[in-house]
């Protein structure tokens, strides 16, 4: 090449592949910032979330944008296919299974899907007496 490579030559190409390297560290972290936003918040999007903050910011910079304002906001919308305490025990799942934990295996219940838990019976004493046998014909 018709010159000699001294220290502060090999000093200067250290010094730019380590602030290359800073560059796309940052690049990720702030890709990953709105899923792990969301994540804390236990967003029930959240898988959701993250992928448009990682897809958002190599385009162009509003889907990360989006992605950042919905981490944030609030989340009290309920599945109606699912009654409150399930859909709160399915977010928690989800959010595990985002972050990589260990799934436990949920409690088993038995109520149908349209029972509610720790629901009185609507019928009267008299009926349920109507209901069950007599003293006799019963097994105990």
């Amino acid at each position: 090449m018709g010159f000699e490579l001294g220290f502060w030559d090999y000093l200067t190409f250290v010094t730019f592949a380590l602030a290359g390297a800073s560059v796309v560290a940052f690049g990720v972290w702030l890709a990953g910032l709105p899923g792990r936003i969301a994540m804390a918040r236990n967003h029930p999007e959240a898988e959701a979330v993250k992928l448009l903050g990682w897809a958002g910011l190599l385009p162009t910079i509003y889907p990360w944008v989006q992605a950042f304002i919905w981490a944030y906001k609030p989340t009290d919308v309920v599945d109606i296919r699912r009654f409150p305490r399930e859909e709160a025990r399915a977010t928690e799942e989800e959010i595990a299974r985002l972050r990589g934990a260990p799934r436990e295996p949920a409690p088993q219940t038995n109520e149908g899907p349209n029972e509610q838990p720790n629901a009185k019976p609507s019928a009267s004493p008299k009926a349920a007496e109507a209901a069950s046998p007599p003293a006799a014909d019963r097994k105990d």
